[in-house]
């Protein structure tokens, strides 16, 4: 019988998603945090200080945890269905505002900012509800992350009638309630597609470090002399380094524990812990590790301040220290070798201070460089039969 002839209302519907592969509104979708992502470094580096860092930290952590909650959305629902497309074209646009007032997220353009991020989270809220029509268990948990997105809205909202120490206060509570939900709601609930999920996550590895080559390009400001050329290759061996140490066997590793996992709790649980939470540090890693760069590009033949530096070695530590977690996590074993790097990186802080920037991101490099040699080296069979296994399973 037609919805005329009963006379009631057509029913809102989401097509749930059977692909794996991430589709282009996705990746679409991406591209505004791709601005996201710049105007954090953009950030840090206009305020090079320890309070200026954890600005630039808590907007990332803010934007990431929307962006890996349109992760798990779209791991549900089939983007490219009308009613998904156009909300997500509405988010996309509230999150580049949200990313436009990045510079000024703590002053003039705090309202605005809180106000065009509750556009975002509710748009994702919004396609959330309509998807769980008929899921009694995945209504459940979107009804509880319903109310703790509106808390945290509610909050970045009250802060923006603060400032100075009460304001960041207020923020982290806002990020800190943000991460805690998903504990307080269970995992039971949600729904995921295993494969596209891990592929979503690897493709925002690569974004943020393709914001770590625009910070090189970003940081030449004074022309291109052999220093600057130097830098510039030094940079890209970073950034290579970095994309080898997660995709080489990390990435392949994770993505079989996740499939072969228990569909429920257990895969919900991993996906949460191994990719909502652990990714965040790598790409907060990887955006202070982009403003180092910028800042060691701004002057190769100086000291980097010691705020650069930190954000130079100690983004490299935290991109590594999470790798660490993320295998404690996956697999239960410790990547030693790891460990002490990021270690030792740390170590060479006071060093960063007193070396010419130059110098200090050749050090990193090689340090890097040294550290896959190594693994490459020390575990080749292994890595040969892992990667051979997983890449045609």
């Amino acid at each position: 019988m037609s919805t005329a002839a009963t006379g009631r209302a057509p029913r809102l519907t989401a097509v749930m998603r059977e692909g794996e592969r991430v589709t282009p509104l996705e990746l679409f979708f991406d591209l505004v945090f791709v601005l996201a992502l710049t105007q954090c470094t953009a950030l840090m580096a206009a305020d090079p200080t320890w309070e200026g860092l954890a600005k630039g930290l808590l907007v990332l952590g803010v934007m990431w945890w929307s962006w890996t909650g349109y992760a798990w959305l779209t791991s549900v629902v089939d983007p490219e269905d009308g009613l998904v497309r156009l909300t997500i074209f509405t988010a996309m646009a509230a999150l580049l505002v949200v990313a436009l007032c990045v510079p000024e997220a703590f002053d003039e353009s705090a309202l605005l900012f809180a106000f065009a991020y509750g556009v975002v989270r509710a748009a994702h809220i919004l396609l959330f509800i309509v998807a769980s029509r008929d899921e009694p268990e995945l209504r459940r948990s979107v009804v509880g992350l319903a109310g703790g997105t509106a808390v945290g809205v509610g909050l970045l909202i009250a802060a923006s009638f603060f400032d100075g120490v009460a304001q960041g206060a207020i923020w982290a509570l806002a990020l800190g309630l943000d991460v805690a939900e998903p504990f307080f709601f269970g995992a039971d609930g949600w729904k995921l597609v295993p494969a596209h999920f891990v592929e979503r996550h690897g493709l925002i590895v690569l974004i943020a470090l393709g914001e770590s080559i625009v910070a090189i390009g970003a940081g030449s400001e004074v022309g291109v002399d052999a220093g600057v050329v130097t830098a510039a290759v030094l940079g890209v061996v970073v950034a290579a380094a970095i994309w080898w140490l997660y995709f080489d066997v990390v990435a392949l590793v994770a993505e079989r524990r996740l499939i072969n996992a228990e569909v429920g709790r257990e895969q919900n649980e991993i996906a949460r812990d191994s990719y909502s939470l652990l990714h965040f540090p790598m790409i907060a890693g990887i955006v202070l590790l982009s403003l180092g760069l910028k800042k060691t590009l701004g002057d190769v033949d100086d000291p980097l301040d010691t705020v650069p530096a930190f954000a130079l070695l100690g983004g490299t530590s935290l991109y590594l220290l999470a790798h660490v977690a993320f295998r404690l996590r996956n697999i239960h074993t410790l990547n030693r070798q790891r460990l002490v790097v990021a270690i030792g990186l740390l170590a060479l802080w006071p060093l960063a201070v007193e070396l010419p920037s130059l110098a200090m991101l050749a050090i990193l490099a090689g340090v890097l460089v040294a550290l896959i040699a190594y693994e490459v080296l020390r575990f080749s069979e292994l890595r040969a039969r892992l990667r051979s296994q997983l890449l045609h399973s």
